[in-house]
């Protein structure tokens, strides 16, 4: 397929403000759409999964390059263009032409060769990697189009600008793939459509009784697939071949990230056990950070709950439970949900998040890192134990199979839990993981199956101190004075989970205070400057727009109603708690927990 096509689907959805019309046009192009799991990823501005630990490396000042080269220009009159558009994609379709020398019989740029060019930029090491790099993309845009070279840049810097979000891609999913689903607004029965479905897919469920009920269906069933794999490509493939059947076939495969399952908030005890019954398993809220350990024949890699793979930064972990995770020599696989924490290495007391959180991102001198910031390892829960699913075996086999498996020592062993009905003995519970330095305690369901990706109700959190929010960048803004070489305000998003405008991130407000002048006094403003500058999309004098990836948990005095910002909300007095590394803008908190939050107030 020519990469044009695609590009015509890009520019399609760019000026298609309406999510049901995304959704269609989407869906016809994916019904006769070839090599899908290219497709999917392509759609989503990727060229790895979340979860590959790949990345293309690739800032605004190579792409910039790249143009320049590609167009016969000075990369200044490149970066007058981007002033001027305030996107280098849209300043890359109007600074490259076809030239008069190009050969008329010059051949068109396939999918495959702009995804495959693409990914061998990820493979450039070591001397003349970046002039490498530059020149892979400059033969891709000297072969585009104007408007193939607009995606080609946007592609890079992984910022689409199309306005399709996972939610509309799942759905248009649905509606390419699965039969008798021609519109998702209809609400009456329709009971020879009805018939029809069920003819072709005996397995839906007997109380479905309008086609809302049966589309509802088939969108938990593609989500809950989704949830598992984290692969649009694998479920689109599987759609396509078997319908329903397909994704039925679908497991866990270890090496595969699986979304985390997440815990609603309870404010007291007997409302806890409320939520998941009595008597009910309760286990220690640790201040760590939590990992996805996966073990293939391949070797254990970690993932963090934003699918990132960590396994280079903590080797230590990787051998704690090489020597003390017992498998079968002939099925040597599982996936893990562990709690990883610091531990102080003079008092071998457990350390706050903000301690360890500076592991996460460390690539080199990793032998000194884990002498000063040893870890620990707890485990909570397994999804998979040699070749079989154990996600939909109720939580109290699970964690007998847990201690089954560990060789408990002080450095790794499950979590700490009792099981009660008793009010006295959970507070006794919750005040001894308070005074062991934790933030709370978890209750959880006793027969609860592992639900990936959702915030379920069989699984609370309770901890004592004021609830802060994750906010995503979305934007920034260059200081004034000592302060000019950095960005020092930033403008701060939570994220939409309202049906019609899911995937939405909504400006809440703008925070400074809390960061550091100094490196060495704590995270710093010179820190997050240089993490941000890489993901500028858009400069309009001091402001900046910035890809979504960075992660802040602010505190607040309170939550206010406001009109300034999208959210219809805005924060009193915010202050920067902390980087969140283990969190992105698809984990960052939502609208539904700001008006909670409020109403609390």
């Amino acid at each position: 397929m020519n990469y044009s096509e695609l590009c015509n689907l890009y520019q399609k959805l760019e000026q298609t403000p309406s999510r049901l019309e995304k959704t269609k046009i989407t869906s016809e192009f994916l019904k006769s759409a070839q090599n899908l799991p290219q497709i999917m990823l392509l759609l989503q501005g990727r060229i790895f999964p979340a979860w590959d630990e790949r990345t293309l490396g690739f800032s605004t000042q190579l792409i910039i390059k790249a143009i320049a080269a590609s167009a016969s220009i000075s990369a200044t009159a490149v970066e007058q263009k981007w002033q001027e558009t305030g996107d280098l994609g849209t300043s890359a379709e109007q600074l490259i032409t076809k030239k008069k020398q190009v050969l008329l019989f010059q051949q068109k740029l396939t999918i495959e060769k702009v995804f495959k060019n693409l990914q061998k930029i990820a493979e450039f090491d070591g001397n003349n990697s970046t002039d490498k790099k530059i020149a892979t993309v400059v033969e891709l845009l000297t072969q585009a189009e104007p408007l193939e070279a607009k995606y080609i840049a946007r592609l890079i810097l992984e910022d689409l600008r199309i306005g399709l979000g996972e939610g509309v891609l799942r759905d248009a999913l649905v509606w390419a793939f699965l039969p008798g689903i021609k519109g998702i607004t209809a609400e009456q029965s329709d009971s020879a459509k009805i018939n029809e479905i069920n003819n072709l897919n005996n397995y839906i469920p007997k109380e479905s009784k309008t086609e809302r009920d049966i589309y509802n269906y088939f969108v938990d069933q593609v989500q809950h697939a989704l949830n598992m794999c984290n692969d649009f490509g694998i479920v689109a493939e599987k759609l396509k071949q078997d319908g329903l059947k397909g994704l039925q076939t679908l497991q866990l495969i270890p090496g595969n990230p699986v979304q985390s399952m997440l815990a609603q908030r309870e404010k007291t005890i007997p409302g806890a056990f409320e939520r998941v019954d009595r008597p009910a398993i309760i286990e220690y809220k640790l201040d760590g950070f939590r990992v996805q350990a996966h073990k293939s024949k391949t070797g254990i890699k970690l993932f963090t709950r934003r699918l990132e793979n960590i396994t280079h930064q903590f080797p230590d972990v990787v051998e704690l439970l090489n020597k003390h995770i017992k498998t079968s020599k002939d099925t040597d696989e599982y996936i893990l949900d562990c709690e990883v924490i610091g531990i102080d290495p003079k008092t071998n007391r457990a350390l706050p998040f903000q301690n360890i959180s500076q592991r996460i991102k460390r690539k080199y001198n990793i032998k000194e890192t884990i002498a000063q910031l040893p870890v620990a390892v707890y485990i909570f829960d397994i999804l998979y134990h040699e070749t079989i699913s154990t996600i939909n075996m109720p939580l109290n086999e699970r964690r007998k199979l847990i201690e089954k498996l560990i060789q408990e020592t002080d450095r790794i062993k499950p979590i700490p839990q009792i099981v009660t009905e008793s009010d006295d003995t959970a507070q006794k519970f919750y005040e001894q993981s308070l005074a062991a330095g934790n933030e709370g305690v978890m209750f959880k369901k006793l027969d609860s199956i592992y639900q990936p990706g959702s915030r379920v109700g069989t699984m609370v959190k309770m901890k004592p101190i004021l609830e802060t929010l994750d906010l995503v960048i979305i934007g920034a803004e260059w200081g004034d004075g000592k302060r000019s070489k950095w960005l020092s305000s930033y403008i701060i998003a939570c994220r939409n989970t309202k049906n019609d405008k899911k995937d939405e991130l909504l400006e809440i407000g703008r925070v400074s205070t809390g960061l550091k002048e100094k490196k060495e006094e704590g995270l710093s403003f010179d820190e997050v400057s240089k993490m941000l500058e890489p993901l500028i999309t858009k400069q309009d004098g001091k402001i900046v727009e910035v890809n979504p990836k960075i992660v802040l948990e602010v505190a607040f005095e309170e939550i206010q109603k406001s009109t300034t910002y999208g959210s219809g909300y805005a924060l009193r007095f915010p202050r920067i708690v902390r980087l969140r590394e283990d969190r992105n803008e698809k984990s960052c908190s939502t609208i539904d927990d700001v008006e909670r939050i409020l109403k609390e107030q």
